[in-house]
């Protein structure tokens, strides 16, 4: 422990430093994209393969192409332990260099985004933070793409369901989640299925110090003999929640996850006791994926990741979904750079960039990603993008397509949406708002 310990804290020292790999040297300018990363804490478990596949994916870029167009990507961490105060002491640190701000919280998510309004700086949560965010016309500022957690609970409930909700009527649904606003975010909308279809919805909270010790959870869970069990966890609430799921013997396959409850490391724990566990993905893995072989390549074969091979990291759900999610900002700083013809984008300018980017099918071919995001593309007024997910099953050692593309009810999502952003807004006076049209 104490060795794993020591290892930690040294990748968080590591990681914090600016890279500066093979091929940097090239670019004229930079522009500095800060990430408020967790790799101490409880959370670390998860947070350290999705920071360092977005690290790798960074230096990638830059030492196989000497940045991008030109410009040297000064990617930055600062480490928040998932502390949402602390996190809040980052965002302010580096906000006056930065061209972004990723807060990897849904808690600081939402303590920065009417921050975003005065400081003008974009703020990027792919697949996280407050849902309502889809809503460019209220939330300028803020960018949930591909898909938000409402997105996630509805694609969920179309699969454990046939694609009729209906046929869920009289059953019982149990939602176990973090007691913290990122495992409260689903709830409205659960609620909302629940009375229209005719299901149940109980939701079971874990607060932070049971994360590891679930029983009374679990105890309730028995009492409660549920159809199924959706889980919003995180870090050590994952796999306290899937070994007790083993240890009382609830049946694995109406056991299903959010995509951050689909961690590659929690199901190891299992094994075989895991098979049948769902988690919903808005990414896949694919190692043989030209851009996956590139990272290996220009950054791990070279030396230059954080990245624990021996564990097979580099394969893993968590670590290629972060090298998704640098992907999708660097797509968007190439969007600006090509509309504003300038290679130093501002802030103000990758606000415009991550607003207007089209991730089809032949850009992600173009990209070497084809297959590992769904395409989608973001508007003025939709700044999530709805790519669909798939549902991933673990087969005993990783994790398998168990689905076709799922695509979430956008009639029942847009309408909590504009409720929620209207809300949002008459409570956070004077909140300033554009001209798009819904």
């Amino acid at each position: 422990m104490r060795a794993l310990y020591k290892a930690t804290l040294l990748s968080a020292v590591l990681a914090a430093a600016p890279l500066a790999l093979p091929g940097a040297a090239q670019a004229e300018d930079s522009v500095v994209l800060p990430n408020l990363s967790y790799r101490t804490g409880p959370f670390a478990a998860t947070g350290i393969p999705l920071m360092n596949g977005q690290r790798d994916y960074i230096a990638m870029i830059n030492a196989r192409d000497g940045g991008l167009n030109g410009v040297k990507l000064d990617y930055q961490e600062c480490e928040t332990g998932y502390d949402t105060a602390k996190g809040v002491e980052c965002y302010e640190k580096l906000k006056s260099s930065s061209a972004v701000t990723q807060p990897w919280s849904t808690g600081i998510t939402l303590q920065v985004l009417p921050k975003t309004n005065v400081d003008k700086i974009p703020l990027l949560a792919p697949g996280y933070g407050f849902s309502a965010m889809q809503d460019g016309k209220t939330f300028q500022w803020a960018y949930n793409p591909p898909a938000s957690y409402w997105d996630g609970a509805d694609m969920i409930l179309k699969n454990i369901s046939g694609g009729n909700l209906d046929s869920l009527k009289g059953k019982k649904i149990v939602l176990l989640h973090l007691d913290a606003p990122y495992g409260k975010e689903p709830i409205p909308l659960l609620e909302n299925l629940g009375q229209k279809h005719g299901f149940t919805v109980v939701p079971i909270p874990v607060g932070v110090k049971e994360m590891q010790n679930q029983s009374a959870q679990w105890l309730q869970i028995r009492r409660e003999k549920p159809d199924f069990v959706l889980m919003w966890g995180w870090g050590a609430m994952n796999a306290g929640a899937i070994t007790e799921a083993v240890k009382t013997k609830y049946p694995m396959d109406q056991f299903v996850g959010i995509w951050w409850s689909g961690f590659d490391g929690d199901l190891k724990l299992v094994g075989d006791q895991g098979k049948g566990y769902r988690s919903i993905s808005w990414s896949y893995p694919n190692s043989e994926a030209p851009v996956m072989k590139d990272i290996k390549k220009y950054v791990v074969d070279a030396g230059q990741s954080l990245i624990n091979q021996a564990e097979g990291e580099f394969d893993s759900v968590f670590y290629q979904r972060g090298a998704m999610i640098s992907m999708i900002l660097v797509e968007g700083l190439r969007v600006a750079q090509d509309h504003f013809n300038t290679k130093v984008v501002s802030a103000d300018q990758l606000r415009w960039g991550l607003e207007n980017m089209k991730l089809d099918d032949a850009r992600l071919k173009a990209l070497g990603a084809e297959g590992m995001l769904p395409p989608f593309a973001t508007t003025c007024a939709d700044h999530t993008g709805h790519s669909g997910a798939w549902m991933l099953q673990w087969n005993g050692t990783k994790f398998e397509k168990s689905s076709d593309l799922l695509q979430a009810d956008r009639g029942e999502i847009d309408g909590l949406v504009e409720k929620a952003a209207k809300d949002y807004a008459a409570a956070n006076q004077p909140w300033p708002a554009s001209e798009c049209k819904m």
